[in-house]
């Protein structure tokens, strides 16, 4: 454990760590609410947080003065990569890939054919963990310009390929 954050004698004190232009109490610490803002969170922020009060005098709070939360930094999907694996000739088998460099958690692809029509594709032509997409017997009206969508609760991103058979 290493501490972030103090308030004793009414001075706050906030210790030198990676964690000290950014953290601070949420309201003055008279109102008796303690609550913690961290300010421009990064995912190495992502652990257990414990808040412990002594209260000087007070021998019978004693270990039941302790709250812990853990946090988990959200990471939006970095700006995918898509690739062709294959010859794209009529008849053969291609596989296209998707894949994003970062993501908390991580993120789910969603392969679609957007021109000249729209497709949407499902298991187990698509892997939506992977991001593979995988083409079968190739004709010519399979050509066309595919999107892949990396996506997790923090947010989007996507990258796209044509597809010339």
């Amino acid at each position: 454990p290493m501490q972030i954050l103090t308030y004793m004698n009414g001075k706050v004190k906030v210790e030198e760590t990676e964690l000290q232009s950014r953290v601070g109490f949420l309201y003055p610490v008279l109102t008796h609410n303690i609550s913690l803002v961290i300010n421009a969170t990064r995912e190495c922020d992502s652990g257990q947080y414990m808040c412990t009060v002594n209260v000087m005098d007070d021998v019978a709070s004693m270990g039941k003065n302790v709250a812990v939360i853990n946090l988990t930094v959200l990471v939006p999907p970095a700006t995918p990569t898509c690739r062709l694996k294959g010859s794209p000739t009529v008849g053969a088998n291609v596989t296209l890939s998707c894949a994003s460099k970062k993501g908390k958690p991580s993120p789910a692809y969603q392969w679609q054919r957007t021109a000249p029509t729209t497709q949407v594709f499902f298991p187990p032509a698509q892997d939506q963990a992977r991001g593979t997409l995988k083409l079968v017997n190739l004709s010519l009206d399979m050509s066309g310009l595919y999107v892949c969508t990396a996506e997790n609760q923090a947010g989007s991103a996507e990258c796209s390929i044509i597809l010339e058979v």
